[in-house]
């Protein structure tokens, strides 16, 4: 049975991968995510065929401009029906409330469900030396933190953060807040170029909603044996 709460990135650059993706793990998973990659590459018929499919949406653009821009970019993106989608908290208060404000608007216009928001924090790439090399001043932990809060006070759904710093997100902003982790590596894969990760259970026990994860499955020898694994990991900790 499919757990929601992990969401298969689709890191590939045609219809073709993606539904081969889809189609080998079939009814074992139930929700996409859809980056750069493929947004860019095949466009949003990505979407449309993922909803055909019954299969939610994580529309991970990472948006970042001007409030007015911003909000235009998020009303045009709702009515493809995802069910999530990103921009970067970095862009501030009134960026965040203007992309809020967007989608609640167009979701009345449109007539369909309003996309939840999730506002990046630090991604997952960064450590401690690469972080400070871009001038970071306070600690990750401490950026992360205040991102989150900033998000939840501008209507924004959620944020999407290292594992890492899923607990004390969780205990900033409560259980209603929507915390997405990537950096996710079960037990049995590599890091690759992810620096702050956790494995499922441990990201779920500490807080994390969903959790986002890629290589680990698509690149696996056997794609839907490795999400019976992750998802015996995750059924350790109930929703």
């Amino acid at each position: 049975m499919a757990d929601d709460r992990l969401i298969v990135a689709l890191d590939v650059s045609t219809m073709e991968q993606m539904k081969d993706i889809v189609d080998t793990l079939g009814d074992a998973v139930s929700f996409y995510k859809v980056g750069m990659e493929l947004f860019y590459a095949a466009g949003e018929d990505t979407v449309a065929y993922l909803r055909d499919c019954g299969k939610s949406v994580f529309l991970d653009l990472k948006l970042h401009d001007i409030p007015n821009t911003v909000a235009q970019g998020v009303k045009s993106l709702t009515r493809l029906g995802a069910n999530l989608i990103t921009i970067h908290g970095q862009g501030g208060a009134v960026m965040l409330k203007a992309a809020a404000d967007a989608a609640r608007e167009a979701a009345e216009e449109l007539g369909v469900e309003r996309p939840k928001l999730l506002a990046i924090t630090v991604l997952t790439s960064f450590d401690d030396t690469t972080w400070s090399g871009i001038g970071g001043q306070l600690p990750i932990a401490d950026q992360v933190r205040r991102l989150a809060l900033l998000a939840k006070d501008a209507g924004v759904d959620g944020v999407v953060a290292s594992p890492l710093e899923a607990k004390l997100i969780r205990e900033a902003c409560g259980d209603d807040f929507l915390i997405v982790t990537p950096g996710i590596r079960p037990t049995f894969a590599v890091a690759n170029d992810q620096k702050r990760i956790a494995t499922p259970s441990s990201a779920l026990r500490d807080g994390a909603s969903r959790l986002v994860i890629g290589r680990p499955i698509t690149k696996a020898d056997n794609p839907r044996e490795a999400v019976r694994m992750i998802l015996e990991e995750m059924e350790a900790v109930k929703p």
